[in-house]
């Protein structure tokens, strides 16, 4: 008896999982092994498998199957229909593409990520703005034909392909909440921190022993090390599939923490990926359900647990073992207020909870301003300057802290950026519920156990897979709809907090 249409389409959608990983591992090399003379070779083996997949995928073949498989979804367990769901969302996406838009953008996309990386070297944004816009050009004509066919307009359906269910409003009415009260808790936080002098904490931090922290602490956090790894690249990132994870971030020897806390941001996203269903790791079903949610997991790690004095409590001892730290400036009042330092600083990577929504905000408009051509690319660098020194009051020395800090539109990742401030304010509304309902959550963060955290984001968020829209998983796991109250409330009480309460806190710690 033959497989149902159903159980073919996963057969067929297996075989593009495979397709997914090795992309996803070419995508790797070429950030941390690749010779960056061989870009355009990567290039045409990225492109080969992109438009081999893409052909499987719009095939009329999965056309037909879909088309049976979802006229009978009788006994169809609700994770098959919802799984029928995400295939007819790919071909969608897929099929409103001509394959040899795919392929150019491929291929101009690799080719821009290596004089990225090269512009950086030199300091000279003149050197990569050629390739840059022709990607825009590529990414600017995608958007177009996307939204037609998906009834969006054209920057919608990039948002949609990263993070499905939310829209250009939501993300506005997000901004517009952040904005009426960031920038006055951002002065605010700066003069509480001027009652609070700092003591410095000095000396050299070898990239080997920071890395060993590093791998320590992600150990402790649950990193599988048998089934992923942790690499340096230029930026901080992650790639794989459930069950062949890569990890980068990189080491500053001048500071103790920004690679531990870059590997731990990326660290989150590893931890979703892996807890994502095992039964479903191979279907569409099985994915993150989009990069607000992926990108709320890396920040709830790295900025609302690794920036609180529980964390400092666990890692204190390992800074002595690791560097030898030890005096007053390494005291965990003194640690946590280094951790917590609003700046305002020029590079999104090193920002703050309270400023970086603001750098997601400039890049949010920029990139919509760049594919309306109302910006052209060669304006970028002062439309950048012009725009950091609105928000924050300061202004780039260079085009290294301006316009290529980031690589996500040389690989052509346009609505990509939304989703950090996205993610900050999912993370808050899921760390409010969390942290009511995990007891003794702090306790078990100071003894370096994790179990208690990520038990209850597996049950709410990683084990759902793609199954729900993200706003019915936040419904579900808070009781809430997706809103900026949360964050707002958060930041208000870890940035204004009183001396009073400080000192109650330190005693308890002390007891």
């Amino acid at each position: 008896m033959s497989a149902s249409p159903y159980k073919q389409l996963e057969q067929e959608f297996r075989r593009l999982h495979a397709f997914r990983g090795a992309l996803a591992l070419l995508r790797w090399d070429a950030a941390v092994m690749m010779p960056r003379g061989s870009a355009d070779v990567r290039g045409e083996q990225l492109a080969a498998l992109e438009t081999e997949h893409h052909a499987l995928l719009t095939a009329p073949r999965i056309t037909r199957l879909l088309d049976r498989a979802q006229a009978n979804t009788q006994g169809l367990a609700d994770w098959q229909i919802a799984n029928l769901h995400e295939m007819r969302r790919q071909r969608d996406h897929a099929i409103a593409t001509p394959v040899t838009l795919v392929s150019r953008l491929t291929k101009a996309a690799s080719r821009a990520e290596s004089r990225w990386l090269e512009a950086r070297a030199q300091g000279k944004f003149e050197a990569f703005a050629p390739y840059l816009e022709e990607v825009v050009h590529l990414v600017r004509d995608k958007a177009a034909l996307l939204g037609q066919a998906l009834n969006l307009a054209p920057y919608d359906a990039l948002v949609d392909e990263f993070s499905p269910g939310l829209t250009t409003a939501d993300i506005d009415a997000m901004f517009k909440a952040l904005s009426r009260r960031l920038p006055s808790l951002i002065r605010e936080a700066i003069a509480v921190q001027e009652t609070r002098p700092l003591l410095p904490l000095t000396g050299k931090f070898p990239a080997g022993k920071q890395r060993a922290l590093a791998v320590e602490v992600m150990k402790s956090v649950g990193f599988p090390f048998e089934r992923g790894r942790l690499d340096e690249s230029e930026q901080p990132f992650t790639e794989g599939v459930p069950g062949d994870i890569r990890v980068t971030t990189r080491f500053d020897p001048n500071d103790i923490f920004s690679g531990l806390l870059g590997a731990l941001h990326e660290t989150g996203h590893a931890m979703y990926d892996l807890g994502l269903p095992q039964d479903w790791r191979d279907q569409p079903v099985g994915r993150d359900r989009g990069m607000a949610l992926e990108e709320s997991q890396s920040l709830l790690i790295e900025m609302m647990v690794c920036r609180s004095r529980p964390f400092v409590r666990y890692v204190q001892p390992l800074l002595a073992k690791h560097f030898g730290a030890s005096g007053p400036e390494w005291d965990v009042e003194n640690v946590y207020s280094h951790l917590t330092r609003v700046r305002r600083g020029l590079i999104r990577v090193d920002a703050d909870e309270l400023t970086y929504p603001l750098h997601i905000m400039l890049r949010y408009e920029l990139e919509k301003q760049l594919l309306s051509g109302e910006l052209a690319v060669r304006d970028l660098p002062e439309a950048w300057s012009a725009g950091m020194e609105q928000r924050l009051g300061i202004r780039p020395t260079n085009d290294v802290e301006g316009c290529l800090q980031d690589i996500h539109w040389a690989v052509g990742s346009f609505g990509y950026f939304p989703s950090y401030a996205l993610g900050a304010v999912i993370a808050a509304q899921l760390y409010e519920s969390l942290r009511a309902e995990v007891q003794e959550l702090d306790e078990q963060l100071a003894r370096g156990e994790f179990s208690g955290l990520l038990g209850w984001l597996r049950t709410n968020v990683h084990g759902l897979g793609a199954k729900v829209p993200v706003q019915d998983l936040l419904k579900g796991a808070t009781g809430k709809p997706l809103s900026a109250v949360s964050f707002v409330r958060y930041v208000e009480a870890k940035y204004l907090e009183s001396t009073a309460s400080i000192e109650s806190t330190a005693s308890s710690a002390a007891a």
